[in-house]
């Protein structure tokens, strides 16, 4: 497969998961965050699973995927959030 080949097909629904420390503002930062490469996100397109002791909190946020850059950039946003701890 070449480098710039790609097996998702654009455009796409796409999901993202980002875990961090719970925080009362922790998905709506997320959201925020999405909402700039994914203008058409909404939150009923996000779903919340705090951790088994409440420590942590999982989303699952799954967007419109138009471009393998734009997924890069959106991965590497999250990824630099001080309130995140994983995405995948």
């Amino acid at each position: 497969m070449q480098a710039n080949e790609s097996l998702i097909e654009y455009p796409s629904d796409f999901p993202i998961k980002v875990m961090g420390a719970t925080h009362e503002d922790f998905a709506a930062t997320i959201v925020d965050v999405v909402l700039e490469y994914d203008p058409t996100f909404h939150i009923g397109r996000m779903e919340v699973r705090p951790s088994a002791q409440g420590n942590y909190t999982g989303l699952t946020v799954t967007v419109r995927a138009t471009s393998r850059a734009q997924l890069d950039d959106l991965y590497r946003a999250l990824s630099a959030h001080p309130m995140v701890k994983i995405v995948m």
